[in-house]
């Protein structure tokens, strides 16, 4: 079967990729005073250096072949084995050989380069037309271990090559994913709004109570629609293009906007209980609609974890340095396990049946928080948990 020259120039480029493999050739040169040493790729049709030392001009360089049935390392690619001559003249099984006579060495040494699923590489050999102590344990041993150390390289460099590969492909079917994700998202919004207007009218023109129960679980499923595509969408883009977009706009009216949040809520779940603490005296950078959506985010996520009679604190203050919205609610302390998680992409703390979701509110809102400069931090124990906002304020 004839060589691919595609493979060959790919296991030349290989070898030169290692670079301990010149200085491999530079040890066995000086090592063993001979003047020749390479890395030589052998297969079934060629023989073909892959780097080479060469103090004695004998004229090959990476690239250059030898007709393989004129070398020995053909022979060693079939039996394996290595093949080391102190003096050709004197060694009765190479006195007469075909390959010292045409190259005019009297020592040589080459030893198998073995890949380890067993697939013969080539040799690492070397070369002299003077004689050369080299059948001693310590020059074979060298000799073995630099083989060895090669056939080492490239593997490594093969499973670097096929763990690229796969983080490539799965690079690429994640940004598919995601851009479905997103295309998904972006299209579910039209009947959503379709269901939330015609529940809003529904509402107008029927007021029997029957009817108002349903109009209510209609509202409800639809804003906790909008905002598990808003969270996804946002998702998407945030992992598409590096971050969630704001725009800033100077001295946003907070106060107006977090009421708005409130007042959403409060059509949607009227028995909700809040408490409100609202001292916003300085100039805030923000993007308004972004905080209504880290806000809702919050604010949903107390009404979520804490029982049917209890109370939502909201606070929301500002002094000369910093703008602070705490939204805080009672309930089950939040696991160190799950507190260490919270704000990374689809991760929940202990969930009831009915507070499922896809884990995204949170990180979204810590995203958000990040894009005003400022942060988003918890706190939980027995009693409480509470999450604040924190924004720096226009100095």
């Amino acid at each position: 079967m004839q060589t691919n020259n595609n493979n060959i120039l790919a296991d030349i480029e290989s070898i030169g990729k290692i670079p301990a493999v010149a200085n491999i050739l530079e040890i066995v040169c000086n090592a063993t005073g001979m003047g020749f040493s390479a890395v030589a790729r052998v297969t079934s049709d060629k023989w073909v250096v892959c780097d080479v030392n060469d103090k004695i001009n004998f004229g090959l360089v990476p690239g250059g072949e030898l007709d393989l049935k004129t070398t020995i390392c053909n022979e060693i690619r079939q039996h394996h084995d290595p093949v080391i001559i102190d003096h050709v003249s004197e060694d009765e099984q190479f006195a007469n050989h075909h390959t010292p006579k045409m190259y005019g060495f009297q020592s040589y040494i080459s030893v198998p380069i073995v890949r380890k699923d067993g697939d013969f590489f080539g040799t690492l050999c070397a070369i002299d037309p003077r004689p050369a102590k080299l059948n001693n344990p310590t020059i074979i041993g060298m000799f073995k271990m630099f083989a060895d150390l090669i056939a080492f390289h490239l593997d490594t460099m093969d499973q670097l090559a096929a763990s690229e590969e796969l983080l490539k492909i799965e690079k690429e079917t994640a940004e598919v994913r995601e851009q479905f994700i997103a295309i998904l998202g972006h299209d579910l919004r039209n009947p959503l709004n379709a269901i939330s207007n015609s529940a809003q009218l529904l509402a107008r023109i029927n007021h029997e109570d029957r009817t108002q129960k349903l109009v209510n679980i209609i509202k409800d499923s639809s804003f906790r629609m909008n905002g598990l595509i808003e969270n996804m969408l946002d998702f998407a883009s945030g992992r598409l293009g590096g971050g969630i977009n704001i725009s800033l706009t100077p001295d946003e009216d907070l106060e107006k906007i977090l009421y708005q949040v409130i007042e959403e809520i409060h059509a949607i779940s009227p028995d909700k209980k809040m408490k409100l603490n609202f001292d916003i005296a300085h100039p805030i950078h923000a993007d308004g609609k972004r905080i209504a959506q880290l806000f809702s985010n919050l604010l949903g996520n107390a009404l979520a974890y804490s029982s049917a009679d209890s109370t939502i604190d909201i606070s929301a203050v500002t002094n000369e340095n910093q703008f602070t919205l705490c939204v805080a609610n009672p309930g089950k302390k939040i696991p160190e396990a799950a507190m260490q998680r919270l704000f990374q992409p689809f991760s929940r703390g202990e969930v009831e049946p009915n507070q499922k979701g896809l884990g995204l509110g949170l990180y979204i809102s810590s995203e958000i928080a990040k894009a005003h400069g400022g942060s988003l931090e918890v706190t939980s124990n027995e009693d409480n948990t509470c999450f604040t906002l924190i924004l720096p304020t226009l100095k």
